[in-house]
């Protein structure tokens, strides 16, 4: 099952960037025995700074056609990090090819895309900046396949 995620704004090098590709590196090679990856990234940026609605269509046009959406926002529910990795293998085994996380702007996400979402997770109740979400996404999905293999990564 391919991963992607689909964020406003550019991760630039630096910290967020080196631990993003950290543990998208390590699940590259630890999912594909799982079937779960590769992951791309697909970035958009309002340039214009039209706002939410403007960064949803930009979002709408990377979101691989019949791909499940997952959104990242406040009001998702909080899984754990067992209860993702089942998540992503019942989507993986039911025959899911492509899973779209979307991440949006320091705004959010717009309503109309919120509403066209399979399912809508939250990194907890308060808000995070929208580069630090990638990074934890990166690490969720690379935790969640050690998970999956059984490996010693997760202690819970």
């Amino acid at each position: 099952m391919r991963l992607h995620i689909c964020a406003v704004g550019r991760l630039r090098q630096g910290p967020e960037r080196a631990l993003a590709d950290d543990y998208l590196d390590r699940l590259t090679k630890q999912g594909r025995a799982l079937s779960l990856g590769p992951v791309q990234e697909h970035e958009v940026e309002d340039k214009k700074n039209m706002g939410m609605e403007a960064e949803a269509a930009l979002l709408s046009r990377v979101i691989p056609a019949g791909a499940l959406i997952c959104t990242l926002d406040e009001r998702g529910q909080t899984p754990t990090s067992p209860e993702f990795a089942g998540l992503l293998a019942r989507w993986r085994d039911g025959g899911r090819q492509d899973v779209a996380f979307v991440i949006g702007g320091a705004d959010g996400i717009a309503p109309g895309l919120r509403a066209k979402a399979d399912h809508s997770i939250s990194f907890g109740r308060m808000v995070w900046p929208h580069m630090l979400v990638r990074v934890m996404l990166a690490e969720q999905l690379y935790r969640a396949a050690t998970i999956l293999a059984g490996g010693p990564y997760h202690r819970s």
